[in-house]
């Protein structure tokens, strides 16, 4: 069980601060919410406390685990991703779902690896904007910067 205050990823919705824990009715059945604000976007979300697990929300991770993520972008390895466009969506789709926060920087390694060498359709371009978004929502939280330093920090780190 988490605590208020406590700093958790919800996966594809990303990193926040558990601000409340209240009981709720919803149809018809009341039961414990955490009250979550994300690290981006302002946005509060409920979660059942009971379903933590099912969801895949976990606690942040910590800066030596963030600083391994990252060296990911410097990791000259054969982009995984399959060429066809609707294949690749449903496989990096997986991979975000999982919450796994380096599943997720792969999405986000292949996906750039990719646009430098042709240009993205839409969904691609959107699944990259959403796994960026998520990443530096944890970025934001572990390393206890503003949003615009943490997307400074992590275009420095891809583009290197």
């Amino acid at each position: 069980m988490y605590s208020i205050g406590d700093k958790i990823f919800y996966p594809m919705h990303g990193a926040g601060i558990i601000e409340a824990i209240e009981e709720k009715e919803v149809l018809g059945t009341k039961q414990l919410y955490y009250i979550m604000n994300l690290s981006l976007g302002k946005l509060n979300v409920m979660i059942p406390t009971q379903k933590t697990t099912r969801l895949g929300i976990r606690e942040i991770v910590d800066s030596s685990v963030m600083e391994n993520v990252l060296t990911l972008f410097s990791n000259e390895s054969e982009v995984d991703s399959p060429s066809h466009p609707n294949q690749r969506y449903r496989n990096n789709m997986d991979k975000m779902k999982t919450g796994d926060i380096f599943e997720g920087a792969r999405v986000i390694r292949d996906l750039s690896h990719i646009s430098k060498k042709k240009s993205l359709g839409t969904s691609d371009k959107l699944m990259l904007n959403n796994a960026r978004q998520i990443l530096i929502s944890e970025l934001v939280l572990v390393k206890n910067m503003e949003e615009s330093q943490a997307t400074d920090y992590l275009n420095e780190v891809i583009n290197q």
